[in-house]
């Protein structure tokens, strides 16, 4: 079990600093450029667990990839969406819930036995919301719990397009119904309620894909044409927004951080440190690989307690950890709401975040779908010893614990901290360098 502690600064921050990259998009670059035809050459690729999962599972398909000077170039040598191999042994997806549920579109429309399997945390995550689409449009799918949860089996199926409106949005099902889509005969038509992350309609059509979106709706026919690309990944705004909320709980505190990616379907984050009186400025604005990148320069201000709810949640639903001790942090009353999302992912976090904030000393209160936090107006977090950390296998309230940290009264030995490599593996180092960095 990995230990990592942290203690409380001291001094403001000003520092520069370069965060891991996406993780979501690196993800989809080796998936796409694995069903693409050519030679895809992948810059930045996030060396995280997850990822390596998902690099892992398609090397057991026999996809071709190889890596140069430590993973700074990966090569993908696709072959094509029938080109894959039925894989000898189980697909293991790790704590992966994108691979798993990615790869259930990806694998429905082959003509092989496929069983994904993951940790026990991922075994007990939901998969109906994947099966039940993927089944509407043909495939043979089957799940634990009367098809609720993995193991996934899936066996050949002949794929159909569909017309199907998302009772919840979720980049990662909507991804697997689009990978899925472009292996069915006819249309397949995807409705949102509210636009999630557009990761993979932005990297289908750099591969050269014909995708209509219009709105929140999303059409993709069988029989893309995709042809091999140069990928570099931006660095991950969900990674980043741990040091910007460093930064905005540190009084006159600084902070650059180059090259992160500004996908509009990814920055509600910064929509809400802004309102809450931190300082962003965008500069070096440019796209790369059909994503938005910029560097962010961050100053801390006074904060002051938001309510965040609606259409706001898809696009920080990952940031919402740490925009909880950020809240904690300010003047007022912040009340999270219409995030019941959260109580299925590597934990229930509204549970876990209200036995944090406790620990932390905070008052908050459970709502079904959110929080309501009263913020400390910008005291030290004070650890009340006579609670217990809550136990939980998940990256981000680990790292969530950890910024807290910078603001505690006293050093906190951060619980669950062997699960921060899933998704950032130099979270640790980076930790340090703030540390480092205080005037």
């Amino acid at each position: 079990m990995k230990h990592l502690t942290v203690s409380p600064l001291k001094n403001l921050i000003k520092t520069t600093l370069s965060v891991p990259s996406d993780k979501s998009i690196s993800h989809r670059a080796i998936i796409i450029g694995a069903i693409a035809n050519g030679r895809t050459e992948i810059k930045n690729l996030l060396t995280s667990e997850d990822c390596l999962c998902t690099l892992k599972i398609m090397q057991q398909l026999g996809v071709e990839i190889s890596n140069f000077n430590n993973f700074e170039t990966v090569t993908v040598y696709g072959k094509g969406l029938n080109s894959f191999t039925e894989p000898k042994n189980i697909l293991n997806c790790g704590n992966s819930g994108t691979t798993m549920r990615l790869m259930s579109g990806l694998l429905s429309g082959q003509n092989f036995l496929s069983v994904l399997v993951g940790d026990d945390s991922l075994m007990n995550r939901p998969m109906r919301r994947v099966i039940e689409p993927l089944t509407l449009m043909g495939a043979k799918i089957f799940g634990r719990e009367d098809n609720t949860k993995a193991p996934i089996v899936i066996t050949p199926g002949i794929l159909h397009g569909i017309s199907y409106e998302m009772p919840v949005s979720s980049a990662q099902v909507k991804s697997a119904i689009m990978l899925a889509g472009i292996q069915a005969k006819g249309e397949t038509k995807i409705i949102e309620k509210e636009k999630s992350r557009d990761h993979t309609e932005r990297m289908l059509t750099a591969f050269g894909a014909t995708i209509k979106c219009d709105k929140n709706e999303i059409i993709i026919g069988s029989e893309q044409n995709l042809q091999a690309q140069n990928i570099s990944i931006p660095g991950d705004v969900s990674s980043a927004a741990f040091f910007m909320a460093a930064c905005a709980i540190i009084p006159g505190s600084e902070m650059l951080l180059q090259k992160v990616s500004t996908n509009p379907t990814r920055t509600g984050i910064i929509t809400v440190l802004k309102k809450m009186g931190i300082k962003i400025e965008s500069t070096n604005k440019k796209e790369v690989s059909g994503e938005p990148i910029a560097d962010l320069f961050i100053s801390s201000g006074e904060l002051n307690a938001t309510e965040v709810k609606g259409s706001t949640i898809p696009l920080l639903i990952d940031e919402i950890p740490i925009l909880c001790i950020a809240m904690a942090q300010a003047n007022g009353k912040s009340i999270i709401k219409d995030a019941k999302e959260l109580r299925f992912k590597e934990s229930d976090r509204i549970k876990t975040m209200v036995q944090v904030l406790n620990k932390l000393g905070v008052e908050v209160n459970e709502l079904e779908d959110g929080l309501e936090i009263n913020g400390l107006a910008g005291e030290p977090f004070k650890l009340n010893h006579s609670i217990e950390w809550p136990k939980h296998s998940d990256h981000r309230i680990a790292m969530s614990i950890a910024i807290a940290a910078l603001k505690a009264n006293e050093p906190v030995q951060v619980p669950g901290a062997e699960w921060i490599s899933t998704s950032f593996p130099t979270f640790e180092k980076l930790i340090h360098q703030i540390q480092m960095a205080v005037v």
